[in-house]
């Protein structure tokens, strides 16, 4: 087996990679990789490194070095082996090939094998990424907003810097979400997924921006509270209530009959509020680190 480093990948190597996460997904039933790999994965796309190993020409694992890193300036991994070509020491030397950059790396969907393998290069979790989800069938709590506030919905091209802003102070905490920047949501504006309508502004009477859902939607049937933000001079009115009972409410009216969201493990209040609202533990994602 041989493995290469690239800092940036052909298209006919990014279709190759994208051709084995799918099987990966197709065998394991969750994604073996974040949305910002495949985001990462696009010609022209910086900030990465891609370590692929092959035998006999044939593309048998790929993982990910995101090497601007977290808001903590954890260097941070993922990776994945293609299903045929398991057990068979691919995944060890890909997270071997990558020890002296000391990642932090990501296991998704609770895999046994990436536990396994987790314990044997001698890794240990350090943080958990819970996956939740509810129904949406049947009534929803009203969405009462706090008096002289207001929803409407994101105008691309206007509201990027408001959103971006609100975020960096309501996820100061959190190494990836509150690293956002206007350039990563018109990134994201370009997805397919993408709908203005969905992605929910609470403004007080001159327009300024004081929290935001922004909704999801995966295929005809699943939405996602993707991100639900709440400028910290604006909490404890229960707008953070509100925004989500919002968003379950247009999710539900575009034909969505189940949502999930992700939570940090340790994160009480959230879950607190998620609880109350129906939703339960379905998934977990865990990062490792040496």
């Amino acid at each position: 087996m041989e493995t290469a480093w690239f800092e940036g990948l052909t298209a006919a190597r990014i279709a190759t990679v994208e051709a084995l996460l799918a099987a990966a997904k197709e065998a394991d039933g969750v994604a073996a990789v974040g949305e910002a790999v495949h985001l990462r994965l696009r010609p022209g796309a910086t900030g990465s490194r891609h370590l692929l190993a092959e035998r006999d020409g044939v593309l048998v694992g790929y993982l990910h070095l995101d090497v601007v890193g977290d808001a903590d300036g954890n260097k941070v991994a993922e990776l994945a082996v293609h299903p045929e070509h398991r057990r068979r020491g691919v995944g060890t030397a890909l997270v071997e090939a990558v020890l002296a950059e000391r990642p932090r790396i990501w296991a998704h969907g609770g895999h046994p094998g990436a536990e396994a393998l987790a314990a044997k290069l001698g890794f240990r979790k350090v943080r958990e990424l819970l996956k939740l989800r509810r129904d949406l069938a049947g009534e929803l709590p009203e969405a009462r907003l706090p008096e002289g506030v207001t929803l409407r919905a994101f105008v691309p091209g206007r509201d990027e810097e408001a959103v971006v802003r609100v975020n960096a102070k309501a996820f100061s905490w959190h190494p990836e979400q509150g690293a956002m920047t206007e350039d990563d949501v018109r990134l994201k504006e370009a997805e397919p997924w993408f709908d203005a309508a969905g992605f929910l502004l609470a403004v007080d009477g001159d327009d300024r921006l004081l929290g935001f859902h922004w909704t999801k939607t995966h295929g005809a049937r699943r939405g996602e509270v993707y991100v639900v933000g709440v400028d910290p001079d604006a909490q404890g009115g229960g707008l953070g209530k509100a925004l989500t009972l919002a968003g379950l409410a247009h999710l539900r009216a575009t034909g969505r009959d189940e949502v999930v969201l992700y939570v940090e493990s340790d994160n009480a209040a959230a879950l607190s509020v998620y609880t109350r609202l129906g939703f339960t533990r379905w998934d977990s994602d865990a990062q490792y680190s040496k």
